[in-house]
């Protein structure tokens, strides 16, 4: 069996190409004495669906930061669309078209579901400054609220508070936040964390249905959610990065095996 080696593959060549929507160079973040990101290196595609996997501690939430822009790397770059964005923070992110899901719920509990997905869509609009303004439930920002809700399979949820959607629901309330903005990037964070079986279904349907225009970066511990939704797979193991491929190569790799399953010795 042929496994991939390398963290990227190669994109278009032309002057016509589409630039990738993501490219990380070299990424490496340490913590004092502790190197929690290792030189990771990844590109991806246009319309590609990207996994990245590890057991806990394998750098996984800080490679995500580090892409986000939650916090900057100590050595290496970050490009989104062709720019380099390695010191641009969040917001400016997003303004870009990164949309994002958190690993923690972020929600706004004691407000509806439709009134979190309008906060959400407000936010990348002109208007996101301007708090007078009135809220009509027949506006643009309505409209999106509500199709964006209907692709989550939310609809019949959008009145009530979030406090009352069960915790799979808030996932996929997250989701409906992330894509209101019509993002040009979608980056999830563990969005099956404390997911039931029945839950991370639902889930997976859900994510099988965003169109493949729109390219996708899914951080993810459970390995079989990650390989059954995406083009391309890298295993990270403390901070390194162990294989990058195809789910069948990743899935039969030996490394990664023995990593899942336990038999190699925890740093």
């Amino acid at each position: 069996m042929s496994t991939a080696t390398t963290a990227s593959a190669p994109g278009p060549q032309g002057s016509g190409a589409e630039a990738p929507a993501l490219v990380i160079s070299d990424i490496g973040k340490r913590f004092g004495g502790v190197q929690a990101v290792d030189r990771i290196s990844l590109e991806l595609g246009a319309s590609e669906r990207i996994g990245v996997i590890g057991p806990n501690g394998a750098g996984k939430t800080t490679l995500f930061k580090i892409i986000a822009g939650d916090i900057p790397p100590t050595t290496g770059s970050v490009e989104m669309f062709g720019r380099d964005v390695t010191r641009i923070g969040t917001a400016r992110r997003a303004r870009m078209g990164v949309g994002r899901t958190f690993q923690v719920s972020n929600l706004f509990r004691d407000m509806s579901v439709l009134d979190n997905v309008r906060i959400a869509a407000r936010g990348g609009s002109p208007k996101a400054r301007i708090f007078w303004w009135p809220q009509r439930a027949t506006d643009e920002v309505s409209e999106r609220a509500r199709a964006a809700l209907e692709s989550v399979d939310l609809t019949g949820r959008r009145d009530d508070r979030v406090s009352d959607l069960s915790h799979g629901e808030q996932r996929q309330l997250e989701i409906a936040m992330a894509l209101v903005g019509e993002p040009k990037l979608l980056l999830l964070d563990e969005p099956a964390a404390g997911l039931s079986a029945v839950e991370r279904s639902t889930l997976r349907h859900l994510i099988e249905g965003i169109p493949r225009t729109l390219p996708i970066l899914l951080i993810e511990h459970d390995m079989t959610l990650a390989l059954g939704l995406t083009d391309r797979v890298m295993c990270m193991e403390n901070g390194r990065h162990v294989v990058t491929g195809t789910p069948d190569e990743v899935r039969e790799n030996e490394t990664v095996k023995e990593i899942y399953l336990g038999r190699r010795g925890k740093k």
